[in-house]
């Protein structure tokens, strides 16, 4: 009998747990201004969908991050920036590999859905995991 409540125990988390599948919207500059993000990024530049930046001198081409983390006692938002901090640093990380710059015309881009915002980004939000997909530019300014 404990054996069968286990596993209909054990069922029914695994169900709720594939269950939830969001994707909510969060706030870019309260990111980009809290400590964690000091702390977390690099010293390039990001620019988000069409903000307006430096002209460009050079052109590497876009690039694509896709981030998970776990949500375990965690909110959606802390989980989200979390998680988001990861994706811009890779970016970062990759502009500096190839000798760029700056980071552009950043956009979610989660489950292959497009998302250009200035002042949100796209995070998807599941029982177990969150993730956040971006892609942006690379570039050297004049």
């Amino acid at each position: 009998m404990k054996k069968l409540i286990l596993a209909a125990v054990l069922a029914t988390l695994a169900a709720s747990a594939s269950a939830r599948d969001d994707v909510g919207k969060y706030s870019v500059s309260q990111l980009l201004e809290s400590s964690k993000a000091k702390e977390v990024l690099l010293d390039i530049p990001l620019y988000f969908a069409t903000q307006k930046h430096k002209a460009v001198a050079k052109k590497y081409g876009e690039v694509s991050t896709n981030k998970k983390t776990n949500a375990f006692m965690k909110s959606d938002t802390e989980a989200c920036e979390w998680v988001m901090l990861s994706a811009l640093k890779a970016l970062q990380e990759r502009a500096v590999r190839e000798g760029m710059d700056a980071v552009v015309n950043i956009e979610s881009n989660y489950k292959n859905r497009h998302f250009a915002s200035e002042t949100e980004f796209e995070c998807g939000v599941g029982s177990v995991m969150v993730g956040v997909a971006l892609k942006g530019t690379l570039v050297k300014f004049k």
